[in-house]
Formats: C-alpha cells, sequence, structure tokens
C-alpha cells in the first residue's frame, strides 16, 4: 500500500476544494458586475421580484406566525419557573427580529427559489438554451443571472420585514388569548423593547441571505451537466449550499453586530 496514497487523496480534496471555491468567485464577481452595469432589463426583473417576493409571502408567512406562537409559548413555559412572565414580549419581539424572521425566512426561500432557479437555469444549459443566447449576442450572465441576484437581494428584505410583524402578531395571539396576557400592556412592552439596531441587522442579513440564493441558484443551474440528472444534483447542491450558506452568514452577522 502506498504510503503517501492518503495524503494524495486529501491533497485532490483540497485542490478540487479550491478549484470549486475559485469557479464561484469568478461567477460571483461576474455576476454581480452585470447586475450594476446597464443595460437592464426591467420586465424581467419585475418578474423575478414577483416570483421571489410576492409568491413567497405565503410560506413565509405561516413559518413565521407559528414560529413566534410558539415562541410564545416556549418561552412562558421556561419563564414561569422565575416568575419571569412579563420578558416573553421582550423575547418573541428580539428573537424575531433578530434572528427567527431573516434565518426561517431565507431557508424556506431557499427550498423553494434556490431549487427553482437551479432547475429552469439548468434545463436551459442541457438543452443548449443559454447557448442559443450567447449564439444571439445576448450575454447569459447580463439575461439570466443579473435580474435574479437583483430581484432577491430587494425582495428578501420585504419579505422579512412581513415575517417579523406576522411573527411579533403570532406571539401575541397566543400571549394574548391563551396566556391571558393585558393587549395594551404587551404591545407597550414590545415597543418599549424594539430598538432601530435590531430591525436593521434582520434586514441587513435579509439581503445577504436573498443574496446567497439566488446566486447558489444561478451558479448551479448555470453549471449543470448530464441531462436531467445533472439538473436534479444542481438542484439540490444549491438547495443544500444555500442552506448551509446561510447558517454560516448568520453566525458571522450577528457577529459583527451584536459582539462587544
Amino acid at each position: 500500500m502506498n504510503p503517501l496514497a492518503g495524503l494524495q487523496k486529501i491533497g485532490s480534496v483540497f485542490i478540487a476544494f479550491l478549484e470549486a471555491a475559485g469557479k464561484l468567485t469568478t461567477f460571483m464577481v461576474s455576476g454581480i458586475s452585470h447586475a450594476v452595469r446597464p443595460p437592464f432589463y426591467p420586465r424581467i426583473i419585475l418578474h423575478q421580484m414577483m416570483d421571489i417576493g410576492y409568491y413567497s409571502l405565503p410560506v413565509v408567512g405561516l413559518t413565521a406566525v407559528f414560529a413566534g406562537m410558539v415562541l410564545a409559548l416556549q418561552s412562558y413555559t421556561g419563564f414561569a419557573r422565575f416568575s419571569a412572565e412579563g420578558a416573553i414580549a421582550n423575547v418573541v419581539v428580539l428573537s424575531i427580529t433578530r434572528e427567527l424572521g431573516p434565518v426561517l425566512a431565507g431557508l424556506m426561500v431557499a427550498g423553494r427559489i434556490g431549487a427553482s432557479l437551479a432547475a429552469e437555469i439548468g434545463t436551459m444549459r442541457v438543452t443548449e438554451q443559454i447557448d442559443a443566447l450567447t449564439t444571439l449576442s445576448t450575454n447569459p450572465m447580463k439575461y439570466l443571472v443579473a435580474p435574479r441576484l437583483i430581484a432577491g437581494i430587494t425582495m428578501f428584505p420585504l419579505l422579512v420585514l412581513v415575517a417579523d410583524i406576522i411573527g411579533v402578531f403570532g406571539g401575541y395571539m397566543v400571549a394574548v388569548y391563551k396566556l391571558g396576557f393585558n393587549p395594551s400592556n404587551y404591545l407597550q412592552n414590545t415597543w418599549n423593547f424594539l430598538t432601530f439596531e435590531d430591525v436593521t441587522s434582520g434586514l441587513v442579513k435579509a439581503a445577504v441571505f436573498g443574496f446567497i440564493v439566488t446566486l447558489m441558484g444561478c451558479y448551479h443551474g448555470y453549471n449543470s451537466r448530464g441531462g436531467a440528472q445533472g439538473v436534479g444534483t444542481a438542484t439540490t447542491n444549491a438547495v443544500v449550499s444555500a442552506c448551509i450558506l446561510i447558517l454560516s452568514f448568520d453566525y458571522i452577522l450577528t457577529e459583527m453586530f451584536f459582539a462587544k
């Protein structure tokens, strides 16, 4: 047995990782450069904004309202042991705006939009429609990738803002109608504890997550190969990589905003 075989295998994996990271970085830089330079395609951008934003509202809204309801119940169960039930409103609004709103919305939309983008662009790749765009002197990055990046960055913060409101409302419903809290006191505690930084940090996270979801969907779809099986693999990779990056960047952004 070759004693260097294990080392060679580790080296090949490391080189493959660097190659993939280099390809993704090049794709990302190209996509950003095309997103900020004319010409633009307003109709495509508007269509993608509707698909990413408006049509994702039901799943994001349901996720947010149940997250707020469960959070209120769990907080009450824990805080009742220390006679600190009054802090439930503070915990709900802080958790929703800082973490649960952007993260849950990002993960849910990654499953919906990331898979959709990868499947759509991947199908165009394997059926040579992207090559046809190039033949017609249309830049595929400008026509396919840039509008989706723009739509993801702009619509995710709006989605998360709606998710924050619905999530806090879910906690309010449980606290008032199940746990017997006074409605005006609960809303007053929520408003007094909420700060501008809590909301803006969640919206910044949302913009980053929107970029990640659309970037990974476009990247894996754009580079898919091998027919229908390749499109399926690209779809899976887009969702998995987007979810992992969302959780990773969530920690990084939280460290940037709140680490003292």
